[in-house]
């Protein structure tokens, strides 16, 4: 194989943590979030890149508002969203690096952080981050 090829021997990207590609989410069951969408990466920079991992993490973005943490606003521009967007927390989800068909950019620091809180009440991880006796997140 090419070392410039990916899986499947399409051409290899870099992920980061926080980029928001392409990603082809069918099929899909129920009120599962579906069709080809963007989403936001936000597997551990480590796994994203070893080969042994053929899955990554990611959060459907959508263009419906959404209220409270587990629905952060993101911005257009950097990016690549053309339209103010919401990350969909509630829709995490592992995806085969296979279903990204493009990066289109990258989220600010402070919308990583956002999405960081969502994905730490959504997970029941608070206290593992903040100490048992810190008060939860609101």
């Amino acid at each position: 194989m090419d070392p410039r090829q990916g899986l499947g021997g399409r051409p290899q990207v870099t992920l980061r943590r926080g980029a928001v590609v392409v990603a082809g989410l069918d099929p899909t069951i129920g009120n599962e979030q579906r069709g080809v969408r963007p989403c936001v990466v936000v597997s551990d920079p480590d796994v994203i890149c070893d080969q042994r991992f053929r899955l990554v993490c990611v959060v459907p973005v959508t263009g419906t508002p959404g209220e409270g943490l587990l629905y952060p606003s993101l911005t257009p521009g950097r990016s690549g969203l053309a339209k103010k967007s919401f990350a969909l927390i509630d829709q995490l989800r592992s995806i085969d690096k296979r279903r990204i068909r493009r990066v289109f950019g990258e989220l600010t620091r402070e919308e990583i952080t956002a999405i960081d809180e969502g994905l730490t009440v959504f997970l029941g991880l608070g206290d593992r981050f903040h100490g048992a006796d810190a008060p939860p997140i609101q």
